[in-house]
């Protein structure tokens, strides 16, 4: 906390001191147009700021020195060249200041690159309206108000996104975030809070860590991180900070398989360190580093580079140029080139907007200052020494960078984590701590109590809860391999979809009852696999048992009709008989309704005697069998399901009132013509569809109409369901590993048969659902046997007409053959 304030008043002293010093010296700052003469060559002065003490300070100064050197060993007909006046900060932002003024005032400088720390670069852009010249800053974001102030680094909402993705890719949920004690450290939080509000990732826990801290400072920080269950840390601090972070997070047993670490491109070069014993402290971390695509150029660099640092210090902190030391060798290009295009005399907007349309293939790849900031080729993704995948805005993570291949590979190779696993951390662990135990919200409400029943003593201050949802719950977490030790919270006036947001909050560990599965919900906690049956229901009452239910399977216009074609058919068969010329063989209209009334059940034994009443009877057993069939096949199915029709004009259909149903599911099953109706109990359900109720079905979750039934049976019936909800679970934090352990437990005990037995005990295993269809059979109508119908009164007419025929033809006959012989 000292060491923050001491750094504000230094701040402001500084700005004062600023303020002053334009006020006095205005017009003693020498031209910009004032420039140096040597051999014909224009010399322009280009001012270094970096702090020369620090390992990544001295880099850039070798990569800004090989950068000049390369550039006119290469260019020889350049009528202007750049020399660097360089200054020492020293990591003072007093010293970095007055370094500044000199550089203005007399060194007519026309540009500065540096510093590389957060505080200074914001110090040295109050400066800037006055001195008109690009300044290249290696951490301070470039900014609309500062035309000339350059951004010489990773855009912080870039890296954000790449950390978010990262974190997402492993379906974690939850992190903590440790930051240096700087500026630059928090100015990072923003971004990432906004990359992962996107991904539904939540920062537990942040904390700061000052360079001044002691060893038992940040051990005690470490230990305040254990405390947490989750184990997701991302660290974004410097090299040799983070160095003393993990040598002490290692002698705490932080770097194990249940923790996963993540560092920014600030802090992954601890990654590179030849140290061996930071090596070791930090194995199994997975770094982002800015991406560089491999050149022959940039080996060259590279031997060079490291030719010089192991001459001068054999101890590296890395056996690789650092990423902003080769955009430090681009800068210098780009800024060269620019200053040789613009000529002499030019003024600082003609350098500036020369520099805007500076494109070439540099170092570090595709250089260009798109609205003053270095354009990202993305970030790969190391683990130790090994890169693992890419990270790229437009593709996402890949094992295999756009650049280099079209692969569409997806997700990290082989990674091996803290502790030599090769399984990924969960990201969040169960703190089996004496003393701790988890928090479980349970749901008081008045009504279906089967599944969830809570008793809170007020005076011991202990709640206690029985039902299914308990039994399930109880069963499931005693089978663990570990003891999970727990608290039952009870709520009052309250939903489930308050107990989730309390979850995401972290008001409370989980949640236990009949809390439906739903998509909303999932977005803010993790389910558990179900433990119930999925679906809705349709709850009615069975009718009342009809004597005369026989005869339903046929409309009444239906039965009028075939006993009419069975008399119309009785009386031509008997015609036809009555005109046989044998008197012995005619059949009396008795005998012939007897046969007609015989060939329901069974081929009669007497003769007809003519072949058209033969044909006629033919006939009319067609008619029989297609009507016998369709009669047994409606009835057998009238006899399976009574028929309802909830649909029907001004039915009222009820449902479970104070849950979701209203608003999701009940509009799904499409009665939105029918009156609809909230019921809040059992009881309810009961009276509403008695006689002296008012609904013609109630709509529910299968789980609740179950139960419903195992205390009303025999009254009433599950008549049809459809599967448009997904079933009771439990309710955790995003990432809990009870989740899988709970849903693997789920699963055991429906396999074995321990689920059924626990539902035996609560539903009593009455049940039955009688159909899948909303419709039942209707009663056959006359309109679908019509043509039947038709057929045997037109081949009876015919018979008879035919038989008529005969018959006056033979009286005709007969009389002429007796003519003749008279």
């Amino acid at each position: 906390m000292v060491h923050r304030e001491q750094n504000k008043i230094r701040l402001c002293l500084l700005i004062l001191l600023c303020i002053l010093d334009r006020a006095l010296s205005a017009n003693s700052i020498p031209s910009q147009n004032q420039n140096i003469n040597i051999n014909n060559d224009i010399s322009i002065g280009v001012g270094v700021i970096l702090d020369m003490e620090s390992w990544i300070g001295k880099s850039i100064h070798r990569c800004i020195t090989m950068a000049i050197s390369d550039i006119y060993a290469l260019n020889h007909n350049y009528k202007t060249k750049i020399v660097i006046h360089t200054r020492d900060s020293k990591g003072d932002p007093l010293k970095a200041l007055s370094a500044v003024q000199h550089l203005l005032k007399k060194a007519n400088v026309q540009a500065i690159i540096g510093p590389e720390t957060h505080l200074q670069s914001k110090l040295l852009s109050t400066l800037d309206d006055k001195a008109k010249i690009p300044i290249f800053s290696f951490a301070s974001p470039s900014s609309r108000k500062d035309p000339y102030l350059f951004q010489i680094k990773q855009d912080e909402s870039t890296m954000a996104k790449s950390i978010a993705a990262l974190v997402n890719s492993y379906n974690w949920r939850d992190v903590i975030f440790v930051h240096e004690d700087t500026d630059d450290g928090r100015e990072i939080l923003q971004y990432l809070a906004e990359s992962f509000h996107d991904k539904n990732i939540r920062i537990s826990y942040r904390t700061s860590i000052s360079a001044s801290d002691t060893h038992d400072e940040i051990t005690e920080e470490l230990r305040k991180i254990m405390t947490f269950h989750t184990t997701v840390v991302i660290i974004h601090m410097s090299p040799s900070l983070a160095s003393n972070l993990f040598l002490n997070a290692k002698s705490l047993g932080m770097v194990s398989e249940e923790y996963a670490w993540i560092l920014t491109d600030k802090t992954v070069d601890l990654l590179r360190s030849t140290n061996f014993t930071v090596i070791e402290s930090s194995r199994g971390s997975l770094g982002l580093r800015s991406y560089v695509p491999s050149s022959d150029r940039l080996h060259g660099l590279t031997a060079k580079w490291r030719n010089y640092f192991y001459r001068k210090n054999s101890t590296l902190v890395t056996n690789e140029v650092p990423v902003p030391s080769l955009w430090a060798y681009d800068t210098i290009w780009a800024l060269a080139e620019s200053i040789e295009k613009v000529g002499i005399p030019y003024n600082g907007s003609m350098l500036l907007h020369e520099i805007l349309k500076i494109r070439f293939k540099g170092i570090s790849g595709d250089f260009q200052l798109s609205e003053r900031k270095v354009i990202s080729n993305g970030y790969e993704i190391i683990n130790g020494e090994k890169i693992v995948g890419y990270w790229t805005q437009s593709e996402g993570i890949r094992s295999v960078h756009p650049l280099i291949n079209n692969s569409t590979s997806l997700g990290l190779g082989n990674v091996i984590w803290p502790g030599g696993s090769t399984t990924a951390p969960k990201g969040w662990v169960l703190r089996a701590t004496a003393g701790e135990r988890l928090k479980i919200g349970v749901l008081k409400i008045k009504n279906f109590k089967y599944f969830m029943d809570v008793d809170h003593d007020v005076e011991k201050n202990v709640t206690t809860a029985t039902g299914f949802s308990i039994d399930v719950f109880n069963t499931c977490i005693r089978a663990l391999p570990y003891e999970v030790a727990y608290t039952f919270i009870s709520f009052e006036n309250a939903s489930y979809d308050d107990l989730v947001r309390k979850v995401y909050n972290e008001e409370i560990d989980a949640v236990v009852g009949d809390s439906t599965i739903l998509a909303n919900r999932s977005e803010y906690v993790d389910f558990t696999a179900t433990y119930t049956d999925l679906g809705v229901g349709t709850l009615v009452r069975n009718k009342k048992r009809d004597m005369w239910f026989f005869l339903k399977p046929l409309d009444l216009r239906l039965w009028l009709t075939a006993i009419a074609a069975l008399i119309f058919t009785a009386l031509i068969v008997w015609a036809i008989e009555c005109m046989n010329p044998d008197p012995e063989l005619n059949q009396g209209i008795g005998t012939v309704f007897w046969l007609i009334l015989s060939t329901i059940f069974f081929a009669q034994r007497d003769k007809l005697s003519s072949n058209l009443s033969k044909f006629v009877m033919f006939i009319w057993l067609l008619v029989v069998l297609v009507l016998l069939t369709s009669y047994t096949a409606t009835l057998a199915s009238l006899l399976t399901v009574e028929q309802f029709e909830s649909a029907s004009k001004g039915g009222i259909v009820g449902f479970h009132g104070g849950s979701f149903m209203k608003g999701v599911t009940v509009s799904n099953l499409h009665f939105e013509d029918n009156k609809q109706r909230p019921y809040y109990s059992y009881e309810d359900y009961a009276h509403a569809l008695s006689k002296d109720g008012d609904v013609d079905a109630i709509v529910d979750e299968i789980p609740y109409i179950k139960m419903f039934l195992s205390r009303n049976y025999g009254d009433y019936a599950l008549l049809s369901s459809q599967p448009i909800t997904s079933g009771f679970a439990f309710i955790f934090r995003k990432g809990s590993p009870l989740v899988e352990d709970v849903s693997r437990e789920i699963a055991r005990i429906r396999l074995d048969g321990t689920l059924a037995s626990l539902e035996n005990n609560w539903f009593n295993n009455r049940l039955s659902i009688l159909s899948r269809n909303s419709t039942m059979p209707r009663a056959l109508k006359l309109d679908r046997f019509g043509g039947i119908f038709i057929i045997i009164a037109v081949a009876s007419i015919l018979s008879l007409s035919c038989s008529l025929i005969y018959l006056f033809w033979s009286r005709f006959m007969e009389g002429f053959d007796l003519g003749i012989e008279l």
